[in-house]
């Protein structure tokens, strides 16, 4: 036990060491000095808030627990939850980027113990911090070049929402528009860096002591991603873009998909002016059964919203938590042959799209394409095209599904239906060295797709609250076509068209028997039978 303690001490005081250091040579060399001694008093004093929850060392409650027992599990489980709400707390503390990555915790089931994911999950989406009023005029004026209540008719000063990068007004515009303004946290721009500088360097630093532990990409990731949604226009370009993406490749659903309109005119890098929104929050089953849409319905449409994006339009929405997605009846009022009230889904918050080239976004619908018909030849071809390997490619389906391999290769037609909590969580910190060195060979891109996945099997578990039988055979489908129409469009003679023509109708034919079987079984769950062994694809 003592040798451990001056380890962690030494790396608790090595990284503030590091941050003051690397504070007077850029105080030195500044061109700024006032600006740069402002981030350079923050880094240390960040570093010392992150280094501080090392020094406890909690861990130290399990020594002399045999494994396996009963007590072990219980004090591990305290020590978890203990540890989670320290990170909680300092996240927090810290505001505006350690916010953003306390949310990814929250949706790192397969990496992070149980009680960090669940912890993050439950506070960051719902507890964000927020500007005060005189803050809020202060942007205004200077993006605007005046006061909220003078470039507006009304302008609520209590915030209806608030982010880890801003909070969200309620006002009218002259010409009597509701609108929904957006204004970034005034902290945001002065410590943008010194929050790059300080996780830059805490990760370099445990990654140094600790070689296992590389989580430089996400450092990289941070630093690409986080200007972005700091610039305003920026989100409102990707939404315009993400709408024109559905009318041209997708415009059999582009009506059942929306994005508010922005009013460029009241829009800056540190404000955004969108068309307000009325609409129930994509997990609040009690409003979207007021509207009188089936949460059913809202899980499928969610699903193909964002196969089209990944695997057709190659421009994905990054962020789709609940709330950042809302639901409303169709505005055009139509229903379904069961009279049911067709659901539109409103897309907020652009700021974190990716963009995929054709060779990744083909290869990925391929991979996709594979798992839900339990290819495992092409499953392992596909995997391997991003970098996991004869030795983790099996991992790297199990971590996109949350399916062990043998479930993953199951010929049954609901093989990849989620049934509840993951079947990989309960025994994630076992895949620790896995995952670390599969997210090290990945893509990033491919990382940011793995969260985007994250995201929506927690939205589709907290509408349906049963299994999703659905959500994979409309990846199936969408996947599959965007395999053959990249096919169609490199054929080069009539009989390879031909050819291509007749493996879509072969494709097209297995998907039909899968859906029937898929009712058959729904049918049979509704009833309470024994449901049937024989619907396996094929």
């Amino acid at each position: 036990m003592r040798s451990l303690l001056p380890s962690k001490l030494k790396l608790a005081f090595t990284a503030t060491a590091l941050g003051g250091g690397a504070a007077a040579a850029t105080i030195a060399n500044s061109d700024d000095p006032a600006t740069t001694l402002k981030l350079c008093t923050a880094v240390p004093l960040r570093l010392f808030r992150l280094s501080a929850p090392l020094l406890p060392l909690p861990l130290y409650s399990l020594m002399g627990l045999p494994e396996d027992s009963d007590e072990r599990v219980r004090v591990k489980h305290e020590v978890h939850t203990r540890s989670a709400r320290r990170l909680e707390e300092l996240c927090f503390k810290n505001g505006g980027i350690y916010i953003k990555l306390g949310q990814h915790v929250g949706q790192l089931d397969y990496l992070v113990p149980l009680e960090y994911a669940k912890t993050m999950r439950e506070s960051m989406l719902n507890r964000c911090p927020t500007s005060t009023y005189d803050q809020v005029c202060q942007v205004v004026k200077k993006e605007l070049g005046g006061a909220p209540e003078e470039i507006f008719e009304e302008f609520d000063p209590v915030p209806i929402a608030s982010a880890s990068l801003a909070q969200v007004h309620v006002a009218r515009t002259h010409d009597g528009k509701k609108v929904a303004v957006k204004v970034q946290h005034t902290h945001m721009t002065d410590t943008a860096a010194a929050d790059f500088a300080t996780v830059d360097v805490i990760v370099n630093t445990l990654h140094r002591f600790f070689p296992s532990f590389d989580y430089r990409w996400l450092v990289d990731e941070v630093r690409e991603t986080s200007p972005k949604e700091l610039d305003f226009l920026n989100e409102a370009k990707n939404s315009v873009k993400c709408m024109d993406n559905f009318r041209r490749l997708s415009p059999h659903i582009a009506d059942y998909v929306y994005a508010p309109t922005v009013y460029w005119s009241l829009s800056t890098t540190k404000v955004l002016t969108m068309e307000f929104m009325e609409g129930a929050q994509v997990n609040d089953l009690k409003s979207i059964q007021k509207l009188g849409i089936q949460p059913h319905d809202i899980s499928k449409l969610v699903s193909q919203t964002f196969a089209e994006m990944m695997f057709k339009h190659g421009f994905v929405h990054c962020d789709p938590h609940a709330a950042n997605l809302l639901v409303r009846a169709l505005p055009s009022g139509r229903s379904s042959i069961f009279g049911r009230r067709k659901p539109q889904l409103v897309l907020l918050d652009h700021g974190l799209y990716k963009e995929l080239d054709t060779y990744t976004r083909t290869n990925y619908a391929a991979l996709w394409k594979a798992l839900v018909l339990a290819d495992a030849k092409s499953i392992k071809e596909n995997c391997m095209k991003f970098g996991a390997g004869e030795d983790l490619y099996a991992f790297f389906t199990s971590i996109l599904t949350m399916k062990p391999w043998e479930r993953v290769i199951d010929p049954a037609v609901d093989h990849l239906a989620i049934h509840g909590p993951s079947e990989l969580q309960i025994y994630g910190p076992e895949y620790f060295s896995q995952v670390t060195e599969l997210l090290h060979r990945l893509p990033r891109v491919i990382l940011l797709m793995m969260k985007t996945n994250d995201c929506l099997r927690s939205v589709d578990n907290a509408l349906l609250q049963r299994p999703s039988l659905e959500s994979f055979l409309i990846i199936g489908r969408v996947s599959s076509e965007a395999v053959m129409n990249e096919k169609l469009s490199r054929a080069k003679s009539l009989f390879s068209l031909i050819s291509i023509w007749l493996e879509e109708i072969s494709l097209e034919a297995r998907f039909i028997v899968m859906q029937v079987a898929l009712w058959v079984l729904q049918f049979q769950k509704s009833l309470s039978l024994k449901p049937l062994s024989s619907f396996e694809i094929g």
